[in-house]
Order: structure tokens, then C-alpha cells, then sequence
């Protein structure tokens, strides 16, 4: 990425990861009324997309959320967390397991986000 010229903004100042959070399995029973394949994605940093006439638990939601802005970004090849990309809903009774794929990289300028 080459330096702006003095006075104007840069194109795009990071990188991250477009996130989709994919239903992989559930191990019990189903009591949210998701399926494997059902997914919900992360983009531009912030903004959430499920698949129009569909649904995500906000409760299967929530247990993949802390994960989401580490994995938006690059890590060390030794980082559990660069390996690692399942989570679970904390609903016991059905062990919906969830897998967080990166779709695609965006480049973005900081001065948008926060």
C-alpha cells in the first residue's frame, strides 16, 4: 500500500476478515429450530447478514461472538485460535455446534469503524 498524499486519507489503513458462522452439527435435540447449514455472517467488521427467510439463535449467537474479532483477523500459525474454529451453544440439552469460517478479506479504513 503506498503512502496518501499529504493531506488526504488513505484508501484502506487494515485488513480484516468477513466471518460466516455455519450450524455444523447438533449432537441433541434441536429446540431452536436451526439445521446444519444454517448461517449467519459478520461483514465489514460490524455489520451482521442471515440469509433472507432464515434465522440464527441469538443464544447460539452469542457463545461465537467473543470469538468473531480475533478471527476477523491474521494470527500466528501457532495461535490455538488460528486451529481452533468451533464453539458451541450453551444450550446442554442440544450441543448445536457451530463452525466460524473467513469467507473474504476486506480492506477498510480505521477513521470508519469507531
Amino acid at each position: 500500500m503506498s503512502a496518501p498524499e499529504e493531506g488526504t486519507a488513505p484508501e484502506s489503513d487494515m485488513s480484516l476478515w468477513d466471518i460466516r458462522v455455519v450450524v455444523d452439527r447438533i449432537e441433541g435435540r434441536s429446540v431452536c429450530g436451526m439445521r446444519p447449514g444454517d448461517w449467519c455472517e459478520v461483514t465489514e467488521s460490524s455489520r451482521l447478514r442471515i440469509p433472507e427467510g432464515g434465522h440464527f439463535c441469538l443464544y447460539a449467537l452469542q457463545a461465537a461472538l467473543p470469538l468473531i474479532p480475533a478471527k476477523q483477523r491474521d494470527l500466528p500459525a501457532g495461535d490455538w485460535l488460528e486451529r481452533d474454529n468451533e464453539v458451541a451453544c450453551p444450550d446442554p440439552e442440544e450441543r448445536l455446534i457451530m463452525r466460524i469460517e473467513r469467507t473474504r478479506r476486506v480492506d477498510l479504513r480505521a477513521d470508519d469503524l469507531t
